[in-house]
């Protein structure tokens, strides 16, 4: 195990049980981003459809929107890491199904986009279990910071790896072998949750209804402003900025000219400015500046999907690339980390349902919005609009996040 102090960027790893999950998470987000691109590959390559790809994250992602309050309510009621082991096999078993059709060789899209919605139900209850499981494995909670942001760094270590082994394999075995590696991979996850040891799980004694926990969950946002604000801020996000990666296919095959590794290089490319952001959030020793950084990062990321959005070389490109994946990252991971640490204990499952349902309802409408946007006006065009867009809501925020302090 690292040796951690402190200071140390990694002190998170001094935690065994934490050390366990994040190696397994490691393993399995690496698969999932494979599958990730092998899927979006697949969908554009079968109907040459920028409408088709944005279509395809909807499928995947509004059933999280949809689930995901209900997904909150559960992870608060009932043992988290008994809810992770739940839906890691039935990811698991979602990865060997959509393996097994397309090693077929006779599926059809609709195919797919089903298995995309069965993805999405079971992402409903494992996002919300899994970002407040962090604080059962740390037992320093001064590392509670630390461990959330080494977590975003784990993810985005497989947004570098998986997309570009993805590509590789992709020309070299077909998407059948990338969604096969992806559902050995969840063994790994699996396993660490298995090896974790945590205290016998003390099941909430007043369990009141459902309907009576979500109007409470409501009326904790209008008590925290800050929270309720911060939650609005992921919507608009999601909504009109963050669904460029939809666009990503077509810029590798139509504006660049590639094939399934070009479209893995700027994806890794993305995973590369991704790694570079975790590791500064993890870098902090405090969180008091998060909200500079989440506001910062907001105009960052305008400048690269702007600069993206003009060149017309694959190789002009991977620096805003780069600069795309930092400043991606850290609204997402700064929004997060601020209402873990701010949300009352007792609210942290369904305040992570808010904030997952506020993402996942957006992000696949705007993934549609793009892809729609993106067929009649060009993806360049639409992605130029989506950094225009990100300088407005920095503007706007700024103001209403001063006066909620």
């Amino acid at each position: 195990m690292i040796q951690a102090g402190k200071g140390n960027a990694f002190r998170a790893f001094r935690n065994r049980n934490y050390a366990l999950f994040f190696y397994g998470q490691s393993i399995s987000q690496i698969g999932t981003w494979m599958q990730r691109t092998a899927v979006s590959w697949v969908v554009y390559s079968i109907t040459h459809s920028a409408y088709m790809l944005g279509l395809a994250v909807f499928m995947q992602q509004f059933p999280s929107f949809l689930f995901s309050l209900v997904g909150g309510i559960v992870s608060d009621r009932y043992s988290r890491r008994q809810i992770l082991l739940v839906t890691q096999v039935a990811s698991l078993i979602q990865s060997l199904m959509l393996t097994i059709l397309t090693f077929s060789g006779h599926y059809q899209v609709w195919q797919i986009l089903a298995l995309s919605v069965v993805l999405g139900i079971v992402n409903a209850f494992d996002t919300p279990a899994r970002q407040p499981m962090v604080h059962e494995l740390v037992d320093n909670k001064e590392d509670i910071t630390n461990a959330l942001a080494l977590n975003s760094a784990m993810v985005n270590i497989a947004r570098l790896i998986g997309p570009a082994v993805s590509g590789i394999v992709l020309q070299a075995y077909g998407a059948y072998t990338c969604f096969a590696l992806n559902t050995f991979s969840f063994l790994a996850v699996i396993g660490s949750l298995l090896l974790i040891k945590l205290p016998a799980f003390v099941a909430p004694q007043n369990k009141q209804a459902a309907l009576t926990e979500l109007s409470e969950g409501f009326m904790y946002l209008r008590q925290t402003p800050r929270i309720g604000i911060i939650i609005i801020l992921v919507m608009c996000m999601g909504l009109l900025v963050l669904p460029y990666d939809t666009l990503m296919p077509v810029f590798a095959k139509v504006i660049f000219q590639g094939n399934a590794r070009t479209f893995g290089y700027i994806a890794s490319a993305v995973g590369a400015g991704s790694i570079a952001g975790s590791l500064f959030l993890a870098s902090l020793k405090k969180s008091g500046h998060l909200t500079v950084i989440l506001l910062a990062s907001i105009v960052v990321l305008g400048i690269g999907l702007v600069g993206f959005s003009r060149c017309s070389s694959f190789y002009v490109a991977l620096p805003f690339a780069v600069v795309i994946g930092l400043a991606s990252l850290l609204p997402m991971t700064a929004s997060i980390t601020i209402i873990q640490v701010e949300a009352a204990a007792h609210m942290r499952g369904r305040v992570m349902s808010y904030i997952a349902m506020a993402y996942f309802g957006m992000l696949p409408l705007g993934s549609l919005l793009a892809g729609t946007a993106s067929q009649k006006i060009s993806a360049p065009l639409t992605m130029l609009i989506q950094g225009g867009i990100a300088f407005v809501i920095a503007f706007i925020f700024s103001n209403y996040l001063k006066t909620t302090k």
